[in-house]
């Protein structure tokens, strides 16, 4: 699991990831936010109404699930479960509340949190990217301050200061535990 504040990183490193290894499986959320411009619905996300998400969970239809920055998201359990039974490692990008949830019922999942080098640095990539109007960028910024306080609750953390050096530090944490399983 790939946690961390908005603003970390953690889609990119995960596409530097996949372009380096290609026996991992990626569990798509779905999210009740709007798509931000270039989000392929089934790819980034899966995008839905407030009311299905809350019959899919009152349905347990989620191995986890949360309301973050307003909205909320969550991880499908058949579809991480059919991966991991056919012996696919799942990557899964998460927020905390969320991997906590899924340490809690998957003692064996791997918590990696990611962040920038700094907080000014993560501050100037949520500014630039401007996907966020003033509102939800000031929440966002709030809520990253909390978020990197609980860093020291993963078993690893990634400083992002360049995307291909925490790639590598994120591949490194895989190859690690697949050579353990051996």
């Amino acid at each position: 699991m790939l946690s961390g504040p908005a603003g970390a990183g953690k889609g990119t490193v995960l596409r530097e990831v996949f372009s380096h290894m290609d026996d991992l499986a990626y569990s798509v959320s779905y999210t009740t936010r709007a798509p931000r411009p270039g989000e392929i619905e089934g790819v980034h996300y899966f995008f839905i109404d407030e009311d299905t998400f809350k019959k899919m969970v009152s349905e347990g239809k989620f191995l986890e699930w949360a309301k973050v920055h307003g909205h909320y998201y969550g991880t499908m359990k058949d579809t991480v479960l059919e991966a991991l039974e056919k012996g696919v490692d799942v990557l899964l990008e998460i927020d905390i509340q969320g991997a906590e949830q899924v340490k809690r019922q998957m003692p064996e999942a791997i918590t990696v949190f990611i962040q920038p080098p700094t907080f000014e640095e993560l501050v100037r990539r949520l500014t630039e990217r401007g996907t966020e109007g003033p509102e939800d960028l000031a929440l966002r910024i709030k809520n990253a301050e909390r978020e990197i306080q609980c860093a020291d609750r993963f078993e690893y953390r990634i400083i992002n200061d360049t995307v291909d050096r925490a790639a590598e530090d994120f591949i490194n944490i895989i190859k690690k535990y697949r050579e353990g399983a051996k």
